[in-house]
């Protein structure tokens, strides 16, 4: 036999659909036997099983038909151990509980508890008006133009709201800047 002919009765890869389809036909059962045998149920083999396949059309000009098999389950088996190594590290930080501690002292949470109080009370003591402009203000990052815009005023009448509603806070609270 010469050269020429082994190249005619044997394909150089498998990017040929004919053949791409009888490596399917032939090894999709052992892979998914060998998978399930090995790994369980630990993860969707039928998924690994099709992606391992899906490698292996993209490298079909790399892999000669006879060695579509190792190809198959060497990938098909390195892809359910990245799942499980992936599967674990969930697990891990599903375990990590979060800190349920600060790094302030309580004197300072005191103080802020205490300011907020303060901040809420003063508040109450706006106008209406000094205290929807001044919260859309600090609180919602709304621009001077944009409240006047939405309540239907000018932008100085909202800006005139903004400084009466600073004033009366910081004579409501020292600590106010």
């Amino acid at each position: 036999m010469n050269k020429t002919e082994i190249n005619e009765s044997s394909p150089e890869n498998t990017c040929e659909e004919t053949v791409f389809t009888d490596i399917y036909e032939k090894y999709a059962t052992d892979l998914y036997q060998y998978l399930y045998y090995k790994f369980g149920n630990q993860v969707e083999i039928n998924d690994k099983i099709q992606e391992a396949f899906i490698k292996l059309w993209d490298n079909c000009k790399k892999v000669v038909p006879d060695k579509a098999r190792a190809f198959l389950f060497r990938v098909g088996k390195n892809m359910v151990l990245n799942e499980i190594k992936h599967q674990k590290i969930v697990l891990k930080y599903q375990k990590i509980k979060p800190k349920d501690y600060t790094n302030e002292t309580p004197q300072f949470l005191m103080e802020e508890e205490e300011f907020l109080k303060k901040y809420q009370h003063a508040l109450t003591k706006l106008t209406e008006e000094q205290r929807i402009a001044f919260l859309l203000n600090k609180v919602k990052g709304k621009r001077p133009i944009e409240i006047a815009e939405m309540l239907g005023v000018t932008r100085r009448v909202i800006e005139n709201r903004i400084f009466l509603a600073f004033k009366k806070l910081r004579k409501e609270i020292k600590e106010f800047k």
